[in-house]
């Protein structure tokens, strides 16, 4: 995104930004049947080793074509930030999904909450005192900014706890009660849906961008996430009902996460830009994972003897309900804001403008 935005006209890298943003959705209706085909056929490793090969190339991709940054501007990428930063991360992660921790050992699960808090304290505060931070954290700071971040932390968690609802229930037996009994790799394939529809919004999002502020499209996006929500709530008896839910996920998340970068780039200058959006990625990303674990919390709660019972998704859906409408809240708060600063290329409030990492 970085690179877009430096190296092309801004009416251009609006668009491509917008898909970049977009293109892990794609990722997710391919990767997850054809994991889960490798899976079936050559076990776990398998299926992990392609993560692997792919990342591979993805790495080697980025290594030949990216370009040197601008002239001026730092290149240094902050290792010993990354490192902190990552290991405070893995801890909240490790503490959200080994949820067995929390009942045989709790005096564990507190050690490592405190260090976990220790960690990113840390980070923060290296981050403020570096000349080429890993994150301006200052630019953070920012409402429109911080106000964005916590939209995709609580939309993220909505957005993935459907995504796992919908294939563990697909891919449940007749014999719970409830289900369709698919295979790994059948139930992967629902995903497609929710990848066509992703792709479609995203190449639509810029269109409507020109006519509908980012923040309310932020906020429709998590209404239509919402939706799907309601559908797989109120509708799961047959499959045909569970490609329509995943079909209005994939749209409400494709469009919302092509609109929200510009959100954040509004009021971001370029030098930031790759730090502010891979910032928003992580925080997609943990929203993400706690979205999973909290949707495998509920179901654990309704779990009978061997399945959760059918109402344990229903509960799980009115959790995913009410995190898109605190995004959607969120959003409209955005919206009403009223920020002076509406030059992308000027430095948001505290944030020097000269002499920070573009990486």
């Amino acid at each position: 995104m970085g690179v877009a935005r430096d190296h092309l006209p801004e009416a251009r890298s609006a668009a491509t930004i917008a898909l970049i943003s977009v293109v892990s959705i794609i990722g997710a209706g391919v990767g997850y049947p054809l994991a889960a085909l490798l899976a079936e056929f050559g076990g776990v490793r398998a299926a992990y080793g392609l993560g692997l090969f792919v990342t591979a190339i993805a790495f080697l991709a980025a290594w030949r074509s990216m370009p040197v940054a601008p002239e001026g501007r730092s290149a240094h990428v902050d290792v010993a930030g990354a490192l902190v930063l990552a290991g405070g991360l893995f801890l909240v992660l490790f503490l959200a999904s080994e949820t067995s921790l929390w009942s045989h050992h709790l005096a564990v699960v507190v050690v490592l909450a405190i260090v976990a808090v220790l960690l990113l304290c840390v980070w923060t505060a290296s981050e403020l005192r570096s000349k080429t931070p890993l994150v301006d954290v200052r630019a953070v700071r920012h409402p429109a900014v911080a106000g964005a971040n916590i939209a995709m932390f609580v939309g993220g968690i909505g957005m993935y706890l459907l995504l796992t609802l919908v294939t563990r229930y697909a891919q449940t037996p007749h014999s719970a009660g409830y289900g369709f009994g698919l295979t790994t790799f059948v139930a992967g394939l629902v995903l497609v849906p929710f990848s066509v529809l992703g792709f479609v919004a995203g190449k639509l999002t810029p269109r409507v961008r020109e006519r509908i502020d980012a923040p309310l499209l932020l906020a429709g996006s998590a209404v239509v996430v919402g939706g799907g929500f309601v559908l797989f709530a109120a509708a799961r008896s047959n499959l045909a009902e569970l490609f329509v839910a995943m079909g209005v996920l994939g749209f409400g998340v494709g469009s919302f996460s092509a609109a929200m970068p510009g959100v954040i780039l509004a009021v971001t200058p370029k030098s930031e830009t790759s730090s502010a959006m891979s910032f928003n990625y992580v925080v997609r990303s943990v929203g993400y994972s706690l979205g999973s674990a909290i949707g495998g919390l509920v179901l654990a709660a309704g779990t009978g003897h061997l399945f959760p019972n059918d109402g344990a998704y229903t509960t799980a859906a009115l959790v995913g309900i009410a995190a898109m409408a605190i995004t959607t809240m969120t959003s409209l708060a955005l919206a009403r804001q009223r920020s002076p600063e509406t030059n992308p290329t000027a430095a948001p409030t505290g944030a020097p403008s000269q002499g920070r990492s573009s990486r």
